[in-house]
């Protein structure tokens, strides 16, 4: 498999951790659109959402969790930041590995929904 995420997880490339537990792993983004952008990540490889199966729904939840998590630790929880999951081409997701994007510090531009 030619995953990089599943590379950075398993250390074959490095990566800016930030949390890290058997199932999870947070990183910073190389590519960072704000001053705090982590990547939360399932440690197993998952295509996208549309690949979750139900036993996996708890993953979701778990990333949601260490997402908010981080925002606290990050300092940004109080301002405001956003958690973002990208699905297939359209949707602008470059990575096939389900990810959940922790953005903010800063105000974001562009109103989603």
């Amino acid at each position: 498999m030619d995953c990089i995420f599943c590379k950075i997880v398993a250390g074959e490339v490095p990566g800016d951790f930030v949390y890290r537990d058997e199932d999870v792993a947070a990183f910073r983004d190389v590519n960072p659109v704000a001053p705090t952008h982590v990547l939360i990540v399932p440690t197993k490889h998952i295509p996208s959402l549309v690949g979750l199966s139900d036993s996996d729904l708890p993953l979701i939840e778990r990333m949601v969790k260490v997402g908010n998590d981080l925002a606290k630790k990050e300092g940004i929880a109080d301002k405001g930041y956003r958690l973002v999951i990208n699905v297939g081409k359209d949707g602008t997701q470059l990575v096939q590995h389900l990810h959940l994007h922790l953005i903010g510090g800063r105000q974001l531009s562009g109103r989603i929904g």
